[in-house]
C-alpha cells in the first residue's frame, strides 16, 4: 500500500539542543519543510543538567506555527524522537512535578553505585537486564529525586521519558515503547520485561511498577487530541505513531533496520548503533545492550560529548564552528600533537562521570585555534573509535558506516571518520536522520492502522532512505596510517585520565 497523494508526515526530535520538525511527502520522497528551535539547558557545577518540560512543547509549537496552513491540513501522522534517559515525574493528574534532568546529567553517580550495589555490583546488573546503572539512565535519577526532591518524589505517579511526555502532550495516552525503555536500566532486553530486583533496588519503600506506562510494539498509534490538534492547527485524524529515543529513530532514518550496518551519530553526543536480531550483551559492559524500535535490538555505544566538543572549543577561541572546516585547512593529522580528552559532560564510554576535558601536549608553537580545533574533531572521533574497538572484539563486523548528525555535514570530518576507522562513509540524503526515522515510523504505522499487514518497516525503510553520493568518503591509506599512531597517542592520555577518575567497574575495561 502507497501513501495517498497529497499525504504528510512529521517527524520531532526532541533533543536537548533543539527540537527539529521534518515534513515529508512520501508520494515524491521529498522533505518539504525543516525546521529546528534552539532550547536552553540548566547546568550545576556538580554535573547536572536540566531542561522544562514545557521548553520542548513551547518549541514544538513554534516549529509547527511556520508551516502553512496548507501543509499543516494535509498531515496524515506524527511520529515523535525524543533525546534519551531523561526522567519526567509526573501526578496523577499529568502535571510535571519537577525539572527534567537530561541524558547528560551525571550528577547522580552516587545513586547509580547505591543500586548496582544492592543487587551485587555492575555485572549483577548486566546478569540481571543486560545493562549496568551508568550515570545518565532514568533508574539513578529516580533514587536522586527521592533524596533531592521529596516532595516531587511523594507525589510521583507516572515516569515518562522525554519522547513518551511528548506523545502525552499529543495525545493525552502515557505509553513507553522497548526501545528508549531499555535505556531506563530497568528493562530486561533479554526478556523484553522489566526487572523486579532493579526497581526494588531503586525504590525499595514502593512498588515502582505501578508508576511504569505500558509497553507498546513498533506499529501502535493513537489519534491526536482534538485540543492538540486545535493549538497546531492540525487535522483531528491525524495520529501519532509509538515513536522511539532519538538512537532508535536515527537506526530508521539512516537504513539500519536489518544486520550489517553500522550507523554513527555525531551530535551533541556521539553514538554507534548496529541492528541485531538477537541480544547483544557484553559481561563487561562495553556497549549499551538496548532493544530496537524496530522489534529487535540495538547494541549501541553512546559518547557524551561529539560536537559538543568541537563548539565548546570554537567558542572559547572565539569563532563559530561553522566556519570550522576552513579552519582545518592549514592543519594535519594529529593536531601538531595536541590530543584533546574531550569530556566536557564526563563521560559513559568508558563510564567516567566526574572526568572533564583536558588537552594534552602543549607547546609554545602548536596551540592555537587550529590545532585545538582539529584536536577537539579527533577527539570526538577517537572517543567512538574507541567503542567501535568493543563491537569488533565482540566479533561483529561492518562493510561501511551510515552518518547521521548534525556532524555529517562537515567534508572534514566525513573524511576524518572514514580514515579513523578505515571503513567507506556514506551519509543518507537526509542528514537529520532521527526526525526522518520517526517520519517513517509514523508512514509505517499509519499504514497498518490503514490494513495493510503485509508491508514491513524494513520494506518501508528501504523504499524510502536513499544515500548521498556526492557526500561519501573513503579512507586515505595514508591518513589511516597516521592516525593509527595518533590513536594510540589517546588511548594512552585516556589511561591517565581513567586512573585519575577510577570509578565502579563498569563499561571501563579496555576493548
Amino acid at each position: 500500500m502507497t501513501a495517498a497523494k497529497g499525504e504528510l508526515y512529521v517527524g520531532l526530535d526532541v533533543g536537548s539542543q533543539s527540537v527539529k520538525l521534518l515534513v515529508f511527502e512520501p508520494q515524491t520522497r521529498r522533505i518539504l519543510a525543516l525546521h529546528g528551535q534552539p532550547l536552553q539547558m540548566s547546568a550545576g557545577e556538580d554535573g547536572s543538567r536540566e531542561q522544562r518540560a514545557e521548553w520542548w512543547i513551547d518549541a514544538i509549537r513554534a516549529c509547527f506555527s511556520r508551516l502553512s496552513a496548507s501543509v499543516r491540513g494535509r498531515v496524515v501522522a506524527i511520529g515523535v524522537s525524543g533525546q534519551q534517559h531523561g526522567l519526567v515525574a509526573l501526578d496523577a493528574a499529568g502535571k510535571v512535578l519537577a525539572p527534567v534532568k537530561l541524558w547528560c546529567d551525571t550528577s547522580t553517580q552516587q545513586e547509580c553505585a547505591e543500586i548496582m550495589q544492592a543487587v551485587g555490583g555492575a555485572r549483577a546488573c548486566v546478569a540481571l537486564a543486560g545493562n549496568p546503572i551508568l550515570a545518565g539512565y532514568t533508574a539513578s535519577k529516580v533514587s536522586w529525586t527521592r533524596k533531592h526532591r521529596p516532595e516531587a518524589y511523594a507525589r510521583l505517579h507516572t515516569i515518562l521519558l522525554p519522547h513518551d511526555y511528548v506523545n502525552f502532550w499529543l495525545t493525552g495516552e502515557r505509553w513507553m515503547e522497548f526501545g528508549d525503555a531499555s535505556g531506563t536500566g530497568w528493562l530486561d532486553v533479554r526478556t523484553r520485561t522489566w526487572s523486579e530486583a532493579l526497581l526494588q533496588a531503586t525504590a525499595p519503600e514502593r512498588d515502582l511498577s505501578r508508576c511504569l506506562p505500558p509497553l507498546l510494539p513498533p506499529d501502535a498509534g493513537f489519534p491526536l487530541a482534538p485540543t492538540s490538534a486545535e493549538e497546531l492547527g492540525l487535522p483531528r485524524h491525524v495520529r501519532v505513531s509509538v515513536g522511539g529515543g532519538d538512537n532508535m529513530m536515527a537506526a530508521i532514518g539512516t537504513g539500519n533496520v536489518a544486520p550489517g550496518v553500522l550507523s554513527m551519530s555525531l551530535g551533541s553526543s556521539g553514538t554507534l548503533f548496529t541492528c541485531a536480531e538477537r541480544p547483544v550483551v557484553d559481561d563487561a559492559a562495553g556497549w549499551a545492550a538496548f532493544c530496537s524500535s524496530t522489534g529487535g535490538w540495538l547494541p549501541l555505544v553512546c559518547t557524551m560529548n561529539c560536537t559538543l566538543a568541537t563548539e565548546s572549543i570554537a567558542r572559547a577561541f572565539g569563532f563559530s564552528s561553522r566556519d570550522g572546516d576552513a579552519l582545518l585547512a592549514a592543519t594535519r593529522p594529529g593536531a601538531n600533537g595536541l590530543t584533546l580528552l574531550p569530556f566536557f559532560n564526563g563521560e559513559r564510554t568508558p563510564d567516567l562521570p566526574q572526568a572533564r576535558a583536558a588537552l594534552f601536549g602543549m607547546d609554545a608553537n602548536n596551540l592555537d585555534a587550529a590545532n585545538a580545533y582539529r584536536a577537539a574533531m579527533e577527539g570526538a572521533t577517537f572517543a567512538l573509535r574507541y567503542g567501535f574497538d568493543a563491537l569488533h572484539a565482540a566479533g561483529l563486523a561492518f562493510d561501511s558506516i551510515r552518518l547521521t548528525g548534525g556532524g555529517s555535514n562537515s567534508p572534514v570530518w566525513r573524511q576524518m571518520v572514514a580514515d579513523v576507522f578505515d571503513l567507506p562513509v556514506d551519509v543518507p540524503e537526509q542528514s537529520e536522520g532521527a526526525a526522518f526515522g520517526a517520519a517513517l515510523q509514523a508512514l509505517w504505522s499509519q499504514r497498518r492502522a490503514e490494513g495493510d499487514s503485509t508491508t514491513s518497516l524494513v520494506a518501508t525503510v528501504q523504499e524510502h532512505v536513499r544515500l548521498d553520493p556526492q557526500r561519501s568518503a573513503r579512507p586515505q591509506a595514508e591518513a589511516s596510517e597516521a592516525y593509527r599512531s595518533h590513536y594510540r597517542r589517546y588511548l594512552e592520555w585516556l589511561d591517565c585520565m581513567r586512573r585519575m577518575h577510577a570509578t565502579t567497574p563498569t563499561s571501563d575495561a579496555r576493548p
